[in-house]
């Protein structure tokens, strides 16, 4: 299939398409006049690679993953890269709780009559 009909089936831009290709993470065959034809194993790879992105992976993890899904093999590498990951996400949640305990204080500080701001209800319509 072409570029056009493998972003079709999968809902996916023919621009993250040719993202996905300049990053390895999906290889068409070229055509003798260059064009992109993809088999049906692309869309199984697509919908891989969307699900690890949303999964919060880079293309660097999703490209150090893959041979290992393609022989279908589950290394102490690839556990260590995915428990390496999950690690970084729970250090960006921790960091994010933080902001957004200060923000809490901040409104709470805002919203106290010390602060010596004026509270003002909503605008008259």
């Amino acid at each position: 299939m072409r570029i056009g009909e493998l972003a079709a089936s999968t809902g996916v831009s023919v621009r993250a398409l040719r993202y996905y290709e300049e990053q390895s993470l999906l290889i068409p065959e070229r055509s003798g006049g260059g064009q992109r034809h993809y088999d049906e194993k692309a869309l199984d790879r697509v919908q891989l690679i969307q699900t690890l992105y949303a999964a919060g992976l880079s293309s660097r993890t999703i490209l150090d993953l893959l041979p290992c899904v393609d022989a279908k093999v589950n290394t102490p590498q690839s556990r260590a890269l995915l428990n390496g990951e999950r690690d970084r996400l729970t250090r960006q949640i921790d960091q994010l709780v933080q902001v957004r305990d200060r923000l809490d204080a901040v409104i709470s500080s805002s919203e106290s009559p010390a602060s010596g701001c004026a509270y003002a209800d909503a605008a008259p319509r």
